[in-house]
């Protein structure tokens, strides 16, 4: 517990004891032995009083004023709070509710509800206060990510700055147990990083020479020294705490029902409650009674259930999603990942782990496979492209690059080359065509090259992307929660359809160019139900407007990725498809502890109410109706700080 609360929980037993002691004395023959100056302002008619009115020794003197010691002790901040915030115009709050109620209850004689109403109100208000910060400690531990410092080597010297001092190109050194401070490539060490502030994965991640580095991350074992990629503004590190700072400022659409709710709310029950206390009193005749009513109707209208416990929850499933590397920025989009009926998937990066691999290899009669292999492999010497690096890598070792002259990259077909003095081809069937080499038919789902020495046609390589290892559990998990499926890719067709068949999709559309992706999820829009929710998810590289176009725009392996975070909604921060399963269940969890508070306090104070104003509920059953409610509605939304179901 914070000092704070500890003072409050203090508070709140000291006006107990208080309380007890006072009722004690209420209610047992007590003899007061009071010096005349003291006694006669508190002098009633009872058995052996003079006919003046005067006291006499032994006489009996009743406590209730006693009651106002625990009162002012519990609720004196409250009493300040209500005057403040009246001086500032904000007259109808909760504050202003409950002091008119006790106040009213005192002036009626009735003492000990009084004190009972601002005590359990306290109580109920640690609940609150306690709940709010257990929720932020899940993400506290989020924002410790942030370092202190780092450890810059400059004219052969290490200095220890501010993160925000060092440019990028600048070497730091990173020592076991310390915190990564910038984005980076590591230079020099091998070690292996705690990763689970930023994945909420255990599993440590292993480094060397030439792999990157993203801040945040805790270097474990060995020292390491790196090249600042990019200023600590834009690393990986300020742009996550600067998107959980701001998940609050994003309202869900229950949480601005209930502001606004409560804004109308408050001034109507007052307003219900002084004509209950004047008009019945009018024709009747009988103050005290109606005016008791009406306090008690105050104190069950008090709307603290749902004004505490409706952002609450939705803060809970923020901080319980944090914890498990899901980065969500505002409740709204909770709101809206609980009523998804259709995920979108980019392929590359997303379903698949974005590492192309030579999987066949199709010689022509006469042509072996190293030959193949070989030839391929050296006419994609100089290309940076992914499919030339998996055919350099399957060919092993440095290939002589005095071997490979005159490179010439075609367009949207492929590479020209000369290796060994003979003219190479090597790309796609339409390379072959355009230059009058029948290319044989290759069946196998990948990208395929083909390839060609002197118009001599030597065969082809089929070059496949891996599914990731979660993939098919992840695509199963929402086809249970009776979400549709669909994969958007540039890929060819029949390399969508292949991987659309082993993950068990229900849609896939190949083929396409960023735009078409556009378009494409337009008419998917347009086919889902009026109130049912589109989520796109994607690796946040290629897919950014798609990603602000979806309802929902989820970012898949963005550890690296400024446009995911960017352009996302929810950030998962791994590359594991099946934490999207875990953020569903989260935020449906979410909503349906958010709907139970609702009916339960709406439900329990309107009955009240109704029981108040007819004169049937006394103040204790008020106390239950709202600070009871509240307690068990704050309980109910701290179920929200464990993710999982």
């Amino acid at each position: 517990m914070t000092r704070k609360q500890k003072k409050t929980l203090i508070r709140i037993i000291v006006a107990a004891v208080l309380l007890i002691a006072v009722v004690v004395l209420d209610h047992s023959t007590v003899r007061l032995w009071l010096p005349e100056w003291l006694r006669l302002p508190f002098a009633v008619r009872v058995p052996g009083q003079d006919v003046s009115g005067n006291f006499v020794t032994g006489d009996y003197l009743p406590v209730g004023w006693l009651y106002l010691i625990p009162y002012v002790v519990i609720g004196w901040d409250i009493l300040w709070k209500a005057i403040r915030n009246i001086g500032h115009g904000q007259v109808f709050d909760e504050n202003f509710l409950m002091c008119v109620a006790t106040v009213g209850a005192l002036v009626l004689g009735e003492y000990s509800e009084a004190v009972g109403v601002m005590l359990f109100y306290q109580v109920g208000e640690l609940f609150q206060s306690y709940a709010v910060g257990k929720s932020r400690r899940s993400i506290a531990q989020l924002m410790d990510i942030r370092p202190d410092s780092a450890n810059v080597e400059r004219d052969g010297q290490i200095v220890e700055v501010d993160p925000d001092e060092v440019a990028v190109g600048e070497t730091i050194v990173i020592r076991p147990g310390e915190k990564i401070p910038l984005d980076g490539i590591v230079l020099e060490g091998a070690s292996s990083l705690d990763t689970a502030a930023l994945t909420g994965e255990s599993a440590p991640r292993d480094v060397a020479a030439g792999s990157e580095l993203l801040s945040g991350c805790v270097n474990i074992t060995g020292l390491l020294k790196a090249q600042v990629t990019k200023e600590f503004g834009q690393s990986t590190v300020a742009k996550i705490l600067d998107l959980v700072e701001n998940a609050s400022s994003k309202k869900a659409k229950a949480e601005n029902f209930i502001t606004k709710f409560a804004r109308y709310y408050t001034p109507a029950v007052v307003f219900s409650a002084l004509a209950l206390a004047v008009i019945p009193s009018l024709v009747t005749g009988d103050w005290s009674v109606w005016v008791h009513r009406a306090l008690t109707f105050l104190v069950i209208s008090c709307p603290c259930a749902l004004v505490i416990s409706i952002p609450l929850s939705f803060f809970g499933g923020i901080g319980g999603a944090s914890a498990q590397g899901i980065l969500v920025k505002g409740g709204n989009y909770l709101e809206l990942l609980a009523n998804t009926e259709t995920v979108v998937f980019d392929k590359t990066g997303t379903l698949t782990q974005g590492v192309f691999e030579l999987s066949v290899l199709n010689p022509a009669p006469g042509v072996t496979e190293r030959e193949l292999l070989e030839t391929a492999a050296l006419a994609e010497r100089h290309s940076g492209h992914p499919i030339a690096q998996s055919l350099r890598r399957a060919l092993g070792g440095e290939a002589d690059p005095s071997r490979v002259t005159d490179v010439q990259e075609i367009p949207g077909h492929g590479i020209s080359a000369l290796v060994d003095g003979k003219r190479v081809l090597a790309g796609n069937e339409k390379l072959m065509t355009r230059e009058g080499i029948k290319a044989l038919p290759c069946s196998q789902a990948g990208t395929v090259v083909h390839v060609a020495r002197e118009g001599r046609y030597l065969g082809c390589a089929v070059i496949s992307d891996r599914l990731k290892p979660t993939a098919p559990a992840a695509v199963q998990a929402l086809k249970q929660r009776g979400v549709r499926t669909v994969m958007l890719t540039g890929d060819s067709q029949a390399v969508g359809e292949a991987v659309a068949a082993q993950l068990g999709l229900d849609e896939v559309h190949a083929q396409l160019l960023p735009a078409d992706k556009v378009d494409r999820l337009e008419e998917l829009l347009g086919r889902k139900g009026e109130k049912g929710v589109l989520a796109y998810v994607g690796d946040g590289v290629n897919d950014a407007p798609v990603l602000s176009r979806a309802d929902v725009g989820i970012a898949m392996g963005a550890m690296g990725s400024d446009a995911a975070i960017e352009a996302a909604d929810v950030v998962l921060m791994d590359d594991d498809p099946a934490k999207l399963a875990n953020a569903m269940n989260i935020a449906r969890k979410c909503m349906r502890i958010v709907r139970e508070n609702i009916v339960f306090a709406l439900g329990v104070k309107g009955l009240c109410l109704i029981l108040g104003a007819l004169g049937m509920a006394s103040m204790w059953v008020a106390v239950f109706a709202d600070v009871g409610v509240a307690v068990i509605a704050i309980l109910n939304a701290t179920r929200m700080l464990k993710a999982k179901e």
